[in-house]
C-alpha cells in the first residue's frame, strides 16, 4: 500500500525538470499541481522564469493541465494569463480529475507525468492510475491547515520509505 505513496522521481525545483527530459521520456502531457509547485499558495500569478518554462514546455508540443484542488478563482486567475488549461476543486487524491485530464488532452497514461509536492494528493492520485509521478519540494514553507496536516502524515511516510531503502534523495 505505501508504494502508492512513492513518487518515480524527485526535484528540487519545477524548472529542473527540461522539456528534453519530458520528450526523452516520450512524455506529450504534463498534469502539475498549482499551490506550492508551480508558485507559492498565496502568489496570484506566474512568475517570469515560470513563464519561460511553461514556453519552453509547448515549445516541444508537450501540453500542460493544471489540476488543483483550489477554488475556481484562484485557479482560473492564475491559468488564464498563461494560457493553460485547468480543473479545479479536483479531490486529489481521487482519480476522477486525473482521468478528466488525460481524456482532454487525448493523451495515454503513459505519455502523461504528474508534478506535485505532495504525496497525499498528487503522487498517490497520479500512482493510483498509472502515470509517472514526479515529487517537487515544495517552494513555500508556509501551508494552509490541511496542508500542514498533511505534510506531518508525509514526514511519517518518507521516514519510513528511507528507512527501507525506497527513497535515496535528502528531504
Amino acid at each position: 500500500m505505501l508504494k502508492h505513496f512513492l513518487p518515480d522521481q524527485h526535484v528540487q525545483n519545477i524548472l529542473d525538470i527540461t522539456p528534453e527530459m519530458l520528450v526523452e521520456r516520450g512524455v506529450k502531457g504534463i498534469i502539475t499541481d498549482l499551490d506550492n509547485t508551480l508558485v507559492e499558495w498565496d502568489r496570484p500569478e506566474a512568475t517570469p522564469e515560470l513563464i519561460k518554462w511553461f514556453t519552453s514546455i509547448k515549445e516541444k508540443g508537450i501540453l500542460i493541465t493544471i489540476v488543483s484542488n483550489n477554488t475556481q478563482h484562484r485557479v482560473k486567475s492564475f491559468s488564464d494569463p498563461v494560457g493553460i488549461p485547468f480543473i479545479y476543486s479536483a479531490r486529489k487524491p481521487m482519480t476522477k480529475a486525473f482521468k478528466r485530464a488525460l481524456k482532454d488532452m487525448k493523451l495515454k497514461n503513459q505519455e502523461v507525468v504528474v508534478i506535485g509536492d505532495q504525496l497525499l494528493t498528487d503522487v498517490l492520485g497520479g500512482n493510483r492510475i498509472g502515470l509517472h509521478t514526479i515529487l517537487v519540494v515544495p517552494v513555500a514553507s508556509s501551508d494552509g491547515f490541511w496542508t500542514r496536516f498533511n505534510r506531518k502524515i508525509e514526514r511519517i511516510i518518507l521516514s519510513w520509505m528511507k528507512r527501507k531503502g525506497m527513497i535515496h534523495w535528502e528531504e
